[in-house]
């Protein structure tokens, strides 16, 4: 288990605060942002590589970023995505002037904050491309490979885009090599025991005595199939056969990793390379410059995954190609003659909002007391939420919503105005400290809901149900969730049909929200029979069935304590 931290909720952010002071000639940490940028700046007309995701597995990320390899990287709490405010602050620092590539593992959480933060750079007038990596062969069959996750193949990518971009090569051509790179790559790995979260005393998932777990997540998630203790010769083999199972026709060259995930030691990765390698080249598999060590982990979890990038002249020119880093360094780096990239000055207009009436700002006041009972009832089933989340899943969603309620409330508390400056302030700490698919769907629905509800009008109850409706079909739209995919839509939309019925009916705000909120909590219930088709619980979706979605749960809990809230402010 992770030993060493203070407070776990601060967690990230000393770990930041140590890489900074332990690696000051290689990054700059970006001011008021989870994340760095190369030293010295961005470098004038040069392509921006910009990587990122949850804390937890360095040297990723924070630890390539450098000559050679990527320009910033942002960081999420531990497995969660970084928020697409902390993405856009990271990548508008790193933008040197010739556009910029932002590269991530396929995971929704990270598709949506960081397409939220290219769209804001690209308003700005910043040509932005967006390559995600999708190596992991355990999470899709080959005909929906873009269903599959990122797993280690990610360094690879990386790799092979931040030397593209570290020699001149336009944002075409680069984003042109990463694609390439990433489609050429495969990818498949073992545990042997869960990680362990900071702060917490058990794993996210436990591997039976004498058993490993194939096809594992590097996100904490279990495999897709266990199996009895093995032999290195037999891991060995179990690993490199699904990946030659995919291997293009012809090709016999390739980068080989073989990545421990934390907590399996050099040795035997050693020794399982000594089993890998033969396996290889009675394929007729060549490896070009093999990696054998730790370069993309997963907190403490014992295993490792084994990845294959089947090059051809082009990719094996950047794979080779000179890095250095605080974690990575290959060959030898001539001094860069790019000059320091400064940004003109821009200021960013603030979006202007109603003048508040004194109805509305008397309604902002129930939205506070609404958003205490939140965070007071999901802070009272955060371990509950996260063992939900753990059966096919991270494990993070409870820990995650927290952070993201509590930072809403004291945004909300710190606000002056009407129902829709209360609302939006919230909504933009939600999501900046939440991050995770959770942080963007919930920031866009409290948003959407406060610029429903503006801040002139009085919020009678048929305004709020539309509001609210409105919000779910933001949510709906953004993430692309339909009913019975089992996310929180699946308890939110039952909600919205029932409110919209009881009020129709003539029946009070209170009483409405309260019988509807039972809905809720019955449809959330009732996600234990349904199988997740988006998100990270679908590669593991038969496991799921038994255990309601942790994001409907969630969304019971907190309508029935908003009803409650409405109840003694009604009274």
């Amino acid at each position: 288990m992770t030993k060493i931290y203070n407070d776990p909720a601060e967690f990230k952010n000393e770990v930041i605060d140590g890489f900074a002071l332990a690696y000051p000639d290689y990054v700059a940490r970006v001011p008021g942002a989870s994340g760095f940028i190369r030293s010295g700046g961005p470098r004038a007309g040069k392509v921006s590589l910009v990587i990122g995701g949850g804390s937890g597995h360095y040297p990723s990320y924070s630890g390539v970023t450098g000559v050679g390899f990527a320009d910033g990287a942002v960081l999420g709490d531990v497995f969660t995505s970084p928020s697409a405010e902390q993405t856009y602050r990271v990548a508008r620092a790193a933008h040197g002037g010739a556009g910029l590539i932002l590269a991530f593992g396929n995971y929704a959480g990270d598709r949506l904050n960081f397409a939220a933060a290219a769209d804001r750079l690209r308003a700005e007038g910043i040509d932005v491309r967006i390559v995600y990596v999708t190596d992991d062969i355990a999470s899709a069959p080959a005909p929906e490979v873009d269903e599959r996750r990122g797993i280690a193949g990610t360094f690879t990518v990386y790799k092979i885009g931040g030397a593209a971009a570290e020699r001149g090569d336009d944002l075409d051509t680069v984003e042109r090599i990463m694609r390439a790179a990433n489609a050429r790559t495969f990818s498949f790995g073992v545990a042997f025991a869960g990680c362990t979260f900071p702060g917490q005393s058990s794993p996210l998932f436990a591997v039976a005595e004498r058993t490993m777990d194939f096809g594992l997540g590097i996100h904490g998630e279990p495999g897709v199939r266990s199996d009895t203790w093995m032999p290195a010769a037999k891991i060995a083999n179990a690993l490199v056969e699904p990946l030659l199972a995919e291997r293009p026709e012809g090709a016999h060259r390739a980068a080989v990793l073989l990545n421990g995930l934390g907590a399996t030691k050099y040795e035997e990765l050693f020794l399982l390379w000594n089993n890998v390698r033969p396996l290889l080249a009675a394929a007729g598999v060549e490896p070009v410059m093999p990696e054998v060590g730790e370069l993309v982990t997963s907190l403490d979890m014992a295993g490792c995954s084994l990845s294959i990038t089947w090059l051809d002249d082009e990719l094996e020119e950047l794979w080779q190609a000179p890095a250095h880093t605080p974690a990575f360094r290959r060959g030898s780096v001539r001094t860069a003659t790019f000059q320091r990239y400064v940004a003109s000055d821009e200021t960013a207009l603030a979006g202007t909002a109603e003048q508040a009436t004194p109805e509305s700002e008397r309604a902002a006041a129930v939205v506070r007391e609404a958003l205490r009972a939140m965070t007071a009832v999901v802070a009272e089933h955060e371990d509950e939420l996260g063992r939900i989340d753990a059966v096919a899943g991270d494990g993070d969603h409870g820990s995650g919503m927290v952070r993201g309620l509590r930072a809403a409330q004291s945004a909300a508390e710190a606000a002056r105005g009407g129902v829709q400056t209360v609302l939006v302030a919230a909504a933009g700490a939600f999501g900046d400290r939440a991050g995770g698919t959770s942080g963007v769907l919930w920031s866009l629905f409290l948003r959407t809901i406060g610029e429903s509800l503006g801040n002139a009008e009085p919020v009678d109850p048929a305004r709020l149900a539309r509001a609210v409706g409105r919000g779910a079909a933001a949510i709906k739209d953004l993430g692309g969730a339909e009913l019975g995919d089992k996310t929180m839509l699946d308890a939110l939309f039952p909600f919205v049909d029932a409110l919209d019925t009881y009020l129709a009916a003539g029946s009070a705000l209170d009483r409405s929200w309260a019988a509807a909120a039972r809905s809720a909590v019955e449809a959330a219930a009732a996600t234990a029979d349904l199988v997740p088709k988006v998100g990270r619980a679908r590669p593991l979706a038969e496991r799921s069935i038994g255990s309601p979605d942790a994001g409907a749960t969630s969304m019971g809990l907190i309508l029935t304590a908003v009803g409650d809230a409405l109840a003694r402010h009604c009274g």
